[in-house]
């Protein structure tokens, strides 16, 4: 693996194997129904699910909107007093309740030393904030600690990863991405075969989904980049889809594209801290993820 970008850290993940195992998840639903006696629409089966749920004390730790500070919520037929269900968390994650105090740590040190805050004081000079989280960064993603940096906002580093990694030539200057990609990163993509000096209809490959079905099968990824692979140059997917929430298989796909001699990254802006993921090990080229999503900035 040669380049990681991260902007910061946080999460626990869960195994990426048992997306991969034989069994779908609704049927692994459906068999705890079962086992509670009960349908997976049912409200018993939510809280027999949050009962079992070895992550539920975490709940704690996190603040949740009241019902009557949302703006589109209508208090005549719900208890303003409630907390929120929240399922924004692949946007923006719920605010953890130590935030408020390490942002008002960084506060008081501005206000007492002001430009010495950089360098000149015990707690953590802004000037190596990124080296703190880095560890925990690379734990995350699977990586080693001096493949990763903590630096800028998710879109400017995946140009970045694309000025580095993307380096077209006339029989090589293919781009491969997902139909429905996040809008930005489709709109990078188009931007960095432009600049090359090549047209996105010509060097923008779109892996779609089979008429009537909503997401992709792996196996026309493969052989999309099986059929095509001599002329691209970059495979650029997501871990997770940020629509349809599938987790695509990135040890395969990373194989899948070396074979064919291209390079392999990863947007895992839904996947950091939602999925195992194991970069160093599955070779990957490079991949960039963000903190403010499912990590929730811890």
């Amino acid at each position: 693996m040669d380049v990681l970008v991260n902007e910061d850290t946080g999460g626990l993940p869960i195994k990426q194997s048992q997306c991969n195992d034989q069994t779908h998840p609704k049927e692994i639903l459906l068999e705890k129904a079962a086992e509670f006696g009960c349908d997976v629409t049912d409200f018993e089966f939510a809280l027999q699910m949050d009962k079992e749920d070895s992550l539920s004390k975490f709940r704690s730790d996190f603040h949740y909107p009241k019902m009557k500070d949302i703006p589109t919520v209508d208090t005549t037929l719900v208890d303003g007093e409630s907390d929120c269900v929240y399922l924004c968390g692949n946007s923006l994650g719920l605010q953890p309740k130590g935030a408020s105090k390490y942002v008002n740590e960084v506060l008081e040190i501005w206000s007492k030393i002001g430009v010495h805050g950089h360098f000149g004081h015990g707690h953590i000079p802004w000037a190596y904030a990124d080296e703190v989280v880095q560890q925990q960064s690379a734990q995350i993603v699977g990586a080693k600690t001096e493949e990763v940096a903590i630096m800028n906002g998710l879109t400017v580093n995946i140009h970045l990863l694309l000025i580095s990694f993307y380096r077209p030539t006339k029989q090589r200057h293919k781009i491969l991405i997902e139909a429905k990609a996040f809008p930005s990163d489709h709109y990078v993509v188009e931007s960095q075969i432009r600049l090359h000096g090549f047209d996105p209809k010509d060097s923008l490959v779109l892996v779609k989904p089979r008429n009537g079905e909503e997401t992709l099968r792996h196996e026309d990824i493969v052989k999309l980049i099986e059929e095509e692979g001599d002329e691209i140059a970059v495979v650029l997917f997501s871990g997770v889809q940020y629509y349809t929430g599938q987790l695509f298989d990135m040890k395969a796909i990373t194989k899948a594209g070396h074979k064919k001699g291209c390079y392999v990254g990863f947007d895992l802006a839904h996947a950091a801290g939602n999925v195992e993921i194991e970069l160093h090990d599955w070779d990957v080229d490079f991949a960039c993820w963000c903190s403010y999503k499912v990590c929730m900035g811890c």
